[in-house]
């Protein structure tokens, strides 16, 4: 990923996604916004924090990457594999305007000018672009939508819905809690261990600690995309965490439920 500084303002963006020049997107970070306290400074999700913050940090970030920030769209998000086909008459939803988008965890378009946005505070943000047939994607996928497979159910909305060939689709996975940092009980790994047998490579035991678990989940992302067909070439991959990287990224793991969080934008020009 590229990291963009702007003054106060600090954003990453996928170098594969520039180079196509025909998407604007970025994963924002804690920096740059008008926030305060637990929320410094660049949160993007209501939560507590007040409404015109938010609206300010929006259009802080949105007019960095050359969007319009009337046109985000939202979604509550739930942590299932729920993907959204977002039109024209969903601009402004959960930013403007009341959102009717309660379950989605994934967007999905091909219209112009729609500001897709999914929230982050440790789960991994999934980017989509098919540059030929110019369709965009987002999933949220902590570790209940990465059991799931939400990324490789985008996959398959796009090719169903919209044609496109998995060839010419490029993923990026931004962001998130890593293996270092990912710690849990056995049930989360039985969850995955009788979903996805080939996460067993992405499991580690806690050296330290008896009972626990470390979990990739950033590679079990990775590895699920290159099954369902998108090659290693197309995807681009953040390797960073954002608890190790707390003074940089709201993490919930680190900083619990008083906290910001980010957003990932993407846009068709």
């Amino acid at each position: 990923m590229v990291k963009n500084i702007k003054g106060d303002l600090i954003y990453f963006t996928f170098e594969k996604f520039d180079n196509t020049e025909v998407v604007s997107h970025c994963f924002s970070t804690r920096k740059g916004g008008v926030s305060t306290g637990a929320f410094d400074s660049m949160n993007l999700h209501f939560r507590t924090d007040k409404p015109e913050n938010i609206i300010k940090n929006y259009k802080i970030i949105c007019s960095a990457i050359n969007v319009d920030y009337r046109n985000i769209v939202f979604s509550k998000q739930i942590h299932n594999d729920t993907i959204y086909t977002v039109s024209q008459e969903d601009r402004g939803k959960g930013l403007l305007r009341n959102s009717d988008i309660y379950d989605a965890d994934g967007l999905i378009t091909n219209e112009k000018e729609i500001v897709l946005t999914t929230f982050y505070a440790d789960c991994v943000p999934i980017y989509f672009l098919d540059p030929i047939k110019r369709v965009i994607a987002m999933a949220h996928s902590g570790w209940r939508g990465t059991v799931k497979e939400i990324g490789a159910k985008a996959v398959l909305k796009m090719e169903k819905d919209y044609g496109c060939e998995k060839k010419n689709i490029l993923a990026g996975i931004g962001p998130s809690i890593k293996k270092c940092c990912f710690e849990v009980d056995y049930p989360v790994v039985h969850e995955f261990e009788n979903n996805m047998s080939f996460s067993k490579d992405f499991i580690f035991k806690d050296k330290e600690k008896e009972g626990k678990y470390k979990i990739d989940l950033q590679g079990i992302i990775e590895k699920s995309l290159i099954l369902s067909g998108i090659s290693k070439e197309n995807i681009e991959n953040a390797h960073i965490c954002t608890k190790c990287n707390h003074d940089l990224f709201f993490s919930h793991r680190y900083m619990g439920d008083e906290r910001g969080s980010m957003a990932g934008l993407i846009s068709l020009k």
